[in-house]
């Protein structure tokens, strides 16, 4: 039983060694020769346009940056993010476009998005569009149709931007 204090004194000094570490900051625990992290730069949102095509309908977000992930999806109406109040946009069907990691705003909280914030439209199947959301970290676009949309998604690069190319159901006319 002899050995009982001397472990008792190996783990005194770890846990005496464990608690000095846990009080040096950071910053002077790592190399000095280490180069600091650059934190990933957001893509910000600039523009977002529209134009009709013949058989389609065509909504572009300009995105200045590397293009994050964007989803589309058929939602029953348009809410403003945060808010949570509804986008005053006629139609009878609607798509929400989101772009996330992302921003319409700039460090400093000034708006680099140039486009519409509202906006109606009168192309055969495209009838509004408005900027819903640029909140924590989410830029949220809706869209309003008068017809059910079918649609094809894309991304283009040199200058980055996303492509929705829209077309009226099948059996809907145009």
């Amino acid at each position: 039983m002899r050995y009982r204090p001397r472990l008792a004194a190996v783990a005194a000094g770890i846990l005496l060694t464990a608690g000095i570490g846990a009080t040096i900051p950071a910053s002077a625990a790592a190399p000095q020769h280490a180069a600091p992290q650059a934190a990933p730069a957001t893509a910000l949102v600039t523009n977002a346009r529209w134009g009709g095509h013949g058989s389609f309908d065509r909504i572009v977000v300009d995105v200045r940056g590397k293009m994050p992930p964007v989803t589309v999806k058929a939602v029953k109406e348009l809410r403003y993010d945060g808010l949570g109040s509804k986008v005053p946009l006629a139609g009878k069907y609607f798509l929400e476009i989101r772009l996330s990691p992302a921003a319409a705003h700039d460090d400093a909280g000034r708006s680099v998005y140039k486009g519409p914030k509202l906006t109606k439209v009168w192309l055969p199947t495209l009838k509004g569009l408005a900027m819903t959301g640029d909140f924590e970290g989410v830029v949220t676009f809706g869209a309003a149709f008068d017809t059910k949309p079918v649609f094809t998604t894309r991304t283009l690069h040199s200058p980055e931007r996303f492509v929705l190319d829209v077309r009226p159901a099948p059996g809907c006319g145009r």
